[in-house]
């Protein structure tokens, strides 16, 4: 059988992480690497055993027709590729966050349905281990009747006003790089409907967001974000129920979780001792959905994204 080919545009950081995470798995490869420098390009495709070097996005998808897409620029820019990627009825893995706004979201969705073509968020972090034994626990009814969520993730990100994480016009802002994990966990782990939800934005000098604050109140019970670029926070997620608590250290990128009763007692210590690099389970779900010809996994459906995206509207309205 051939192997899946996947080809990447954008020539980063997080496209080799990709990068090593499809060799890690037998069925598939990365055919083709496109970016606007060629000398980027190049220096990727050696560096990853790449055969095809592209400065072109679009010659790339003309020219490799790959199984699947995977975009690894800057936010600002997926739309517009996204669009590029439909045009070709090419199937697409797009990075968090996946858009701006609601409206990129709904029109990319609406437009991939039509044309019958996959396409999901790279929200690597629901597919993890750790984060699918909490949510056993929670299922299995181990802390009881949840009442509380708190997540918190946060850090001093890197002084650049013209790197991405201050720089608007790349999509810069702690609401795409951050709080879209908090937000997209929490509704993978708690099933309930968002009932209301306040949302509150610092602003920096070069007008993103810095730090976001959002409560939420599902049916039956409370929860609560914190994210930053400005401040490093202990970095956990933590669900009480009434008989006891889960605790997730580092949540978005999770190695172990703990389960405790009432007392405060550990009840059980799940710790993943077998990812070597968690994209590969993002990597399997999309090839098996594009094999079986869906257009969206139900881990990561459309909806998910599509309601991260209309928060974004309204941490943006805070400024």
């Amino acid at each position: 059988m051939d192997k899946f080919k996947f080809a990447i545009m954008g020539a980063g950081k997080i496209a080799n992480h990709f990068c090593n995470a499809v060799n890690l798995l037998e069925d598939c490869e990365v055919i083709a690497i496109s970016s606007k420098s060629m000398n980027r390009a190049s220096e990727f495709a050696e560096k990853n055993g790449i055969k095809s070097v592209y400065d072109s996005y679009e010659t790339m998808l003309v020219e490799e027709r790959p199984d699947c897409v995977y975009i690894a620029v800057t936010p600002n820019a997926h739309y517009e590729l996204c669009m590029l990627c439909l045009d070709y009825k090419i199937p697409i893995l797009c990075e968090k966050a996946m858009f701006l706004n609601s409206v990129e979201a709904e029109a990319v969705f609406d437009r991939a349905a039509k044309l019958k073509v996959f396409v999901m968020e790279a929200m690597w972090s629901r597919f993890l281990p750790t984060v699918n034994k909490a949510k056993q626990w929670l299922e299995e009814g181990l802390i009881g009747k949840p009442a509380f969520l708190e997540v918190s993730i946060g850090f001093l990100a890197p002084k650049d006003k013209g790197g991405r994480y201050f720089n608007a016009e790349l999509g810069g802002g702690v609401a795409y790089d951050i709080t879209v994990y908090a937000y997209e966990l929490t509704t993978y782990l708690i099933s309930q409907k968002i009932e209301e939800m306040q949302v509150s934005a610092i602003f920096g000098d070069t007008g993103v967001d810095v730090t976001n604050h959002i409560s939420v109140r599902f049916t039956d019970m409370l929860a609560s974000f914190q994210t930053s670029f400005v401040g490093a926070m202990e970095e956990k997620m933590v669900i009480y129920g009434d008989l006891g608590k889960i605790i997730i250290p580092s949540p978005h990128m999770s190695s172990e979780a703990f389960l405790y009763t009432t007392r405060n007692e550990l009840s059980e210590h799940y710790k993943d001792q077998e990812t070597k690099n968690g994209f590969v389970y993002e990597i399997k779900e999309v090839m098996d959905c594009i094999k079986n010809k869906k257009i969206q996994s139900s881990v990561v459906p459309h909806n998910v994204t599509i309601q991260c995206s209309r928060l974004f509207d309204r941490i943006r309205n805070c400024n």
